[in-house]
């Protein structure tokens, strides 16, 4: 652990004090979003230190020209990435003449930032000594309207302690703004239009190369003492800026506040020649229902949120902190209404990985979205793949592969791969068979196989073309190898036969053959309608059964488990306790020819096969796999932990169980891996859900029933949950030997609890 400013509370973010050294971390750590756009919590007054500006739109994003030392056939044009989007929250702040800035003030008092997660805002206040000698006292609170996803609302005010002073607020747009991760210095933006009409202001602007258009909107009002002030703003435009000055006289302890509506509407979502006349009705709505009526409205759209997604924990303050955290940063990156956008592995919270869609969306996130909102939230996110589809098979195409088969990107923002470090983009091809496993789950969750004959298959079909033609025979072995992969183990790279990758193989050959069996009997329309797209036939059904029946797996007659590749017992095997802590994270201390030579797993990797296929596989085979290679684990992925803490718990082991998911859920807060002001870890965020329904609560379907082995951490007096299943709402409540279920619906429902069948009514409460 790294750090722990963050004070432990129930429901909020809690930071206490003004420390220059921490502002970049706490400016993901405080992020907010709503879905279609997010923020760093970046200052809104100007603050000439260290700090990484972030504002960013869903959907929105520019291709930058990949960088790379030489070019190799098949390598990616471009590098997709989100972008940082013309700045809205800007409020320059003068007093007496002198700028208000944390960085120079003699003295800052009283800092405290509150990120409250129950009802959706993020509140800053601080009290600062000036250069001039005055002090002043202030207060800010800021959100993202989830019911009016192109709003932002900031409440800035100010109250000047020792003197009468004369106070300037300029709220402004900039869109002359860079990002961070830029590889060629260049901007992104190209500024079309700045306007201003009365007291409103506009900025449009587009993308370069992707055209996406995008208007940034403000319109202020000024309060003394919470009465509405009639102050004429002055007015200042520039080519990429548009600043409205407001001069107001304060006498000693007035409350002088500026409320500060603005946001961004874009060309995604109204036509390009509208964007101003969109961007004034969602002003004229905001000013209209006032400050007060959009705070209670965010109130209430959160409480609707926690009403399902919630867990309780009672008993053990830092893990219940950190489990809202992740849901609630869940809930602000994606809410699943829109089928075109998805969930980037670091949000709205920072620029790494691109802001693009990983496999962390099906490995990880589909779960959590499908259980504590409802099914059409996940087939929106298998929608997005499947719209995708064409996208995946030119990938293929372009790296040799034919006939239909399909390689999804690992890295994407139309489906068209984006990724640039070689060894990831064409060698980490166990993504393709997370798009499978997510349907298989859906379906097994929600009991709707519709949407394997609607879209699954065909998506099912291209994936199991490319693992036939990915895999060559062995005639030395009369097996079926893979050869140059990396697993989801990134610390080694270019290896033969990765177990986790060829069983995925198998698997995906295995389960659409199956599929293909109950469409033909069930679906006979659509069995037709597939077999003339795909041209699938006979023969070819024939070759994929070969690969699926001959796929060689590598194995230790020595230790009787399966290797995680070729070769792996060559490497000098010394456990990660033997390890001096001076020597970790290992990625930023050693050099990367030391790492891919060294025995130690970035994140799970044979593990993450048995946690998909736990039914394939016994109790003491897992625990012989696990109680291997976890020793051999540095859990430098932020998706090892939650793995490992749902394998701990169905192997007893609570004590490690929770060890793990406290790694989990506060990988952020806590910065375990020294990187956090880059961004928060969003997708993992949903495997700390699933370490707590799944791990603690032992949650699984089996065979169409909802199963459940609860156990609960030490010290714990209770924890809660509520899973969304087939449209009925099941909470479960586990508490020192008892278990109790209540239902939310009109019929009964049959479960199961360790193993022995269970039928709990509607509003009858059951404790096992």
């Amino acid at each position: 652990m790294n750090q722990d400013y963050i004070k432990p509370n129930n429901w909020s973010i809690l930071e206490e004090g003004f420390d220059a050294e921490r502002v970049e971390s706490s400016e993901s750590l405080f992020s907010i979003g709503n879905g279609a756009m997010g923020q760093r919590a970046n200052f809104e007054e100007y603050y000439s230190g260290s700090t990484f500006q972030g504002s960013y739109i869903a959907g929105v994003y520019y291709p930058d020209k990949t960088k790379v030392g030489w070019w190799k056939n098949g390598y990616p044009e471009y590098f997709a990435k989100v972008l940082n989007a013309p700045n809205w929250i800007g409020i320059n702040v003068f007093i007496n003449g002198e700028a208000l800035d944390l960085a120079t003030c003699k003295e800052v008092k009283n800092f405290r930032r509150e990120l409250n997660m129950k009802e959706g805002w993020y509140e800053r206040s601080f009290t600062a000594v000036m250069l001039n000698e005055l002090e002043v006292s202030v207060k800010v609170i800021r959100f993202l309207s989830l019911k009016r996803n192109e709003l932002g609302v900031i409440n800035y005010e100010v109250e000047v302690i020792n003197s009468d002073a004369t106070i300037v607020f300029e709220p402004y747009l900039d869109s002359g703004i860079t990002n961070e991760d830029a590889n060629w210095e260049e901007k992104f933006w190209k500024t079309l239009e700045v306007k201003t009409n009365e007291d409103k202001g506009f900025i449009t602007a587009k993308t370069l190369k992707t055209e996406f258009h995008a208007t940034a909107f403000m319109q202020s009002g000024l309060y003394r003492n919470g009465s509405k002030q009639n102050v004429e703003a002055s007015e200042v435009s520039f080519d990429e800026k548009v600043i409205f000055r407001y001069t107001t006289e304060a006498k000693k302890g007035e409350k002088i506040a500026l409320h500060k509506f603005a946001g961004y509407v874009t060309d995604m979502n109204h036509k390009r020649d509208q964007l101003v006349q969109a961007a004034t009705s969602v002003l004229d709505a905001a000013v209209d229902a006032g400050f007060e009526n959009l705070l209670n409205e965010q109130k209430e759209a959160w409480a609707s949120i926690w009403e399902t997604a919630d867990i309780a924990i009672q008993g053990d303050v830092k893990a219940q902190q950190g489990i809202r955290f992740n849901i609630f940063q869940l809930n602000q990156t994606y809410l699943g209404e829109d089928a075109r956008l998805n969930i980037g592995p670091k949000g709205f919270t920072g620029e790494k990985y691109g802001g693009s869609t990983y496999w962390d969306t099906e490995a990880y996130c589909i779960p959590f979205y499908m259980a504590t909102k409802n099914q059409s939230v996940a087939r929106n996110l298998l929608t997005y793949r499947y719209n995708h589809l064409n996208k995946a098979i030119e990938n293929a195409e372009k790296l040799g592969f034919s006939n239909g088969a399909a390689l999804y990107p690992m890295v994407t923002m139309n489906g068209e791969e984006s990724h640039n470090e070689w060894e990831i983009t064409f060698e980490e091809i166990h993504r393709n068979g997370a798009m499978v496993v997510a349907i298989k789950r859906y379906v097994d969750y929600t009991g709707d196989f519709s949407y394997i004959p609607e879209k699954g298959l065909e998506v099912m079909i291209a994936i199991a073309r490319f693992w036939q033609q990915r895999a060559n025979y062995s005639t030395k072995r009369d097996k079926y190898v893979i050869l140059g992969v990396t697993g989801p183990n990134e610390y080694e790279n270019n290896v033969n036969n990765n177990w986790y990758t060829n069983y995925l193989a198998k698997w995906c050959i295995d389960y659409c053959m199956e599929s293909l069996e109950k469409v033909k009997s069930d679906y006979a329309s659509d069995y037709e309608r597939l077999m003339a797209k795909t041209a699938l036939s006979a023969e070819e059904l024939a070759e994929w059964k070969e690969v699926s029946e001959k796929m060689y797996f590598p194995y230790s007659e020595e230790y009787k488990l399966f290797l995680q590749q070729d070769n792996f017992l060559d490497k000098e095997i010394i456990p990660v306790s033997e390890l001096p802590k001076s020597q970790r994270p290992i990625n930023q201390k050693w050099s990367w020819d030391r790492i891919l030579r060294s025995c130690y797993i970035k994140q799970a990797d044979v593990l993450q096969g048995f946690y998909f296929f736990e039914d394939q596989f016994s109790k003491e085979e897992l625990e012989k796999h696990f109680d291997f290679y976890e020793p051999l684990t540095i859990h430098e992925s932020s998706l090892s932990p939650c793995v490992h803490s749902i394998q701990a718990a169905a192997l007893g082991r609570m004590e490690q169980a929770y060890e793990f998911y406290l790694r989990t859920s506060r990988l952020d807060l806590d910065d375990y891996n020294n990187e956090v002001k880059e961004g928060c870890h969003i997708t993992s965020m949903a495997g700390t859900w699933m370490s707590i329904v799944e791990g603690f609560g032992g949650m699984r379907v089996l065979n169409g029933t909802l199963s459940f082995n609860p156990q609960i951490p030490e010290g714990w007096e209770s924890f809660s949950f509520k899973l969304n299943f087939r449209n009925q709402i099941l909470k479960i409540n586990v508490a020192p030997g008892k278990t109790s279920f209540s239902l939310e619906g009109d019929k009964p429902l049959e479960i199961l609890v360790k193993g022995k069948p269970v039928k709990v009514e509607p509003s009858v409460p059951v404790t096992v």
